[in-house]
């Protein structure tokens, strides 16, 4: 089929941007968002040899879908399969190398320019490539296609607004997503999106992150922040935007006529946040961990502005707050707190992981709230019952536990394909 021409000027401008590729790296490593040791590998130099036999390329943007990529690199590799994994940030690199299983490699995904990505697929020859979620990368996407390997579209996910402005654009659509050879979608929604794209064998399989293992925590790391919080009562919000903060620290504020200690621990998306969202608590008393400061009993606000701990705050919180969900992003995992039993409480934009959310709603009995008399209403009535913190916190895990088996039916089409591939 011939190339669509928005993809080919796509390609052309890729090309000619190339020169500045280097500098944009330095610029990037000059603020922590490259590793410079490891700087070739966004040219496409592999830093390590190609493992013999099969191999099959697992790509995730970043750590959630690193994370979710796991359970599928666990199998693989115990079935005797060679496995690369790729990603875009340093906070993922640093978490697949300290969880990844022995064997796998991991290596940064190249930049999207057409002789890094052309190298890329030539060094590391990818008998299948999955790519999670939707992070798709016009040139690297369609050298790994001419190179024969075979793709995989899996735990796909896109939005209205992604969905509405591919169609503005449905050649090059339809051109990209006609190079995978399954698309493996989170949710009926989702799947009907990538049919009307141009996607051919769309299959709804689940979401992998329902499977994920629940987020580590270091033991020593955690009983000295739980010595440090004491019994004071504690509520999480994590993964915040802005525009989130503004309504989380108005319901702290409520919060606190009922519960003097009360502690908030907010977790921003973005760590380089942290500075601001102190400065917005205003005469709260604020720490920040980034500083290394922990807690005390009159630290009224805990900016948990840090990588990869995640697991610590939910460990020690009551209720969750999930974020991306009182502004128009779309909501992040609320399958990580609810696998620890915690109840989940989100906004109303929820369309990126809609199918999780509701299944932990409706166990829960409750979990939408949109205004701060509606975070400060559930949360309050959580703090002061125990019991029904429990309750809701394990019924939360059961409306997670519902959602699992994505893995194992994702790795059946990953076998199949590779039965297939060719010599």
């Amino acid at each position: 089929m011939p190339r669509p021409l928005a993809l080919i000027a796509y390609r052309a401008l890729t090309a000619a941007a190339s020169p500045a590729v280097p500098l944009v790296l330095r610029r990037r490593a000059a603020i922590g968002k490259e590793q410079p040791s490891r700087r070739p590998e966004r040219f496409g130099i592999a830093s390590i040899n190609r493992p013999e036999g099969p191999l099959v390329w697992l790509h995730g943007a970043s750590v959630g879908e690193c994370l979710a990529a796991l359970p599928l690199a666990e199998q693989l590799v115990a079935a005797g399969t060679g496995v690369l994994l790729t990603s875009g940030t340093v906070a993922s690199a640093t978490l697949l190398q300290t969880r990844m299983p022995p064997g796998a490699i991991h290596q940064f995904v190249p930049v999207d320019t057409p002789a890094a990505t052309l190298r890329f697929i030539s060094n590391w020859r990818p008998d299948v490539g999955v790519f999670v979620d939707s992070d798709l990368w016009p040139n690297l996407i369609l050298a790994a296609r001419e190179s024969g390997t075979r793709l995989v579209l899996a735990n796909a996910r896109m939005s209205s607004r992604s969905h509405s402005a591919w169609r503005w654009a449905p050649k090059a659509a339809r051109g990209l997503l006609s190079s995978f050879d399954v698309c493996l979608a989170q949710s009926e929604e989702f799947a009907d999106r990538f049919r009307q794209l141009g996607c051919s064998d769309v299959r709804v399989i689940g979401n992998l992150k329902a499977d994920a293992p629940p987020l580590p925590a270091d033991e020593r790391v955690l009983e000295g922040l739980r010595k440090a919080i004491g019994n004071r009562p504690v509520f999480v919000a994590a993964q915040t935007h802005p525009g989130e903060d503004e309504t989380i620290l108005p319901a702290h504020d409520r919060l606190r006529g009922d519960f003097p200690d009360l502690l908030t621990i907010i977790v921003p998306r973005h760590i380089e946040r942290g500075a601001d969202i102190a400065m917005l608590s205003g005469t709260r008393s604020a720490k920040q961990r980034s500083k290394g400061e922990l807690p005390d009993y009159g630290t009224a606000i805990y900016v948990a502005d840090t990588l990869n701990e995640l697991g610590l705050f939910y460990r020690i919180g009551g209720p969750a707050f999930v974020g991306g969900t009182l502004v128009p992003v779309g909501g992040h995992n609320p399958l990580e707190p609810a696998r620890l039993e915690r109840p989940v409480l989100a906004g109303p934009h929820i369309e990126n992981s809609r199918t999780a959310f509701e299944a932990i709603f409706n166990e829960q009995g409750a979990g939408p709230v949109s205004s701060v008399a509606e975070i400060a209403a559930f949360t309050g009535k959580l703090l002061k019952d125990p019991a029904e913190m429990r309750r809701m916190g394990a019924a939360a895990a059961r409306g997670a536990a519902k959602l699992g088996g994505a893995v194992e039916r994702t790795i059946k089409v990953i076998q199949n394909l590779l039965a297939h591939a060719p010599a």
